[in-house]
């Protein structure tokens, strides 16, 4: 008989991480696959603020360790997994969610500045893919969940943001050439494109007199008018990191209200 459909959604007996997981998106994302039964490292530079979203964590039940990381280091990124490895054994899930943006116009931008966003935002989703799978081709399997955005399939307005934009459309095709190449050995690569969505970090961009400017022209566009909370995200982080999700690789999930339907 064929298991329950709610089952395979189930992450009992899996481990993961998150980059970029002490807060807004990768908290949320963290959060989810924790309550899905999944054992959960948080990974993240800012070392406090990841021992504080697993601590919170672990009050609740969910067994979670909170792992430093600059994932722009190759070897930082190695010693991540080993250290999940060295902790549970094996690696199910990992989730490169780590990234960041600037408002910048490109007749301006610093040079310095386009690589540093480039490097976070692709470089680390590379460098992190690759050393999970490393670690999951020796079990035949895995799950590997990129962020990318919106922004991968559109040219944002009225912000300018070129670097973040192409940066994230290379998450989205680096995804599909991973998908191709891991798929014979069991491991499935998928993204999520989030719209914008409300986080301490945009909160604060929002506040500045160009975000008072801009917030009402996004709601505009958004046929949900609303942002995102990133609870909102937490269902296709499940979805892709669990069984239900077996035959499914190479593919990108919007959750953006709507905003890319026009």
């Amino acid at each position: 008989m064929a298991q329950n459909i709610l089952d395979r959604f189930k992450l009992d007996g899996k481990t993961a991480l998150v980059t970029g997981g002490a807060q807004g998106i990768g908290q949320a994302y963290a959060t989810a696959l924790g309550e899905a039964g999944a054992k959960v490292a948080i990974v993240d530079i800012n070392l406090a603020l990841a021992e504080e979203t697993a601590n919170d964590l672990v009050k609740r039940g969910i067994e979670a360790i909170a792992v430093k990381t600059d994932v722009t280091s190759p070897e930082d990124v190695t010693k991540m997994v080993k250290t999940v490895v060295d902790k549970w054994g094996f690696l199910t899930i990992g989730v490169n969610n780590a990234g960041m943006g600037t408002w910048r116009d490109s007749i301006s931008q610093e040079f310095s500045e386009w690589r540093k966003i480039l490097s976070l935002n692709l470089d680390a989703v590379f460098l992190c893919a690759q050393a999970e799978a490393r670690e999951m081709v020796k079990r035949g399997y895995g799950k590997i969940i990129n962020t990318a955005s919106m922004s991968a399939h559109i040219s944002n307005t009225p912000q300018n943001q070129a670097a973040y934009n192409t940066s994230k459309a290379g998450v989205l095709h680096l995804t599909r050439s991973l998908a191709a190449e891991w798929a014979p050995q069991n491991i499935r690569v998928n993204s999520i494109s989030p719209g914008y969505t409300k986080t301490a970090l945009v909160d604060k961009l929002l506040e500045t007199p160009e975000g008072k400017t801009i917030l009402p022209k996004w709601l505009e566009k958004i046929p949900a008018a609303r942002m995102a909370a990133t609870g909102d995200l937490q269902g296709a982080v499940v979805y892709l990191a669990s069984p239900a999700s077996d035959y499914m690789t190479g593919s990108d999930m919007i959750i953006d209200g709507g905003y890319c339907c026009w």
